[in-house]
């Protein structure tokens, strides 16, 4: 589902836990994405679109919220994996 629909499906929901919906809606939009997309550029171009839109309930605001969070995270960096001493540990 598109970030724009479920934001219009929240400012029309007026939930005991509005943080409880937003962050259900969010999770749906992110596991809705391309396998091959980037959340952080994904999140921009969401926000791009739901744009000038006034939140007026507090789902929508903490939907909001958590795309500009997502906008801002950093880029992963490759981890260590352990080198010589990670080869050496046995896995049993």
């Amino acid at each position: 589902m598109s970030a724009r629909a479920i934001f219009d499906s929240l400012q029309t929901l007026s939930a005991a836990a509005p943080e409880d919906a937003a962050r259900a809606g969010f999770l749906e939009w992110a596991f809705g994405l391309p396998e091959d997309s980037v959340p952080r550029a994904e999140a921009c171009a969401a926000l791009r679109r739901i744009g000038g839109l006034n939140a007026h309930s507090a789902a929508a605001r903490a939907f909001v919220g958590l795309l500009e969070e997502a906008a801002l995270w950093p880029a992963a960096r490759p981890a260590r994996r352990g080198g010589r001493a990670g080869r050496k540990r046995s896995l049993h």
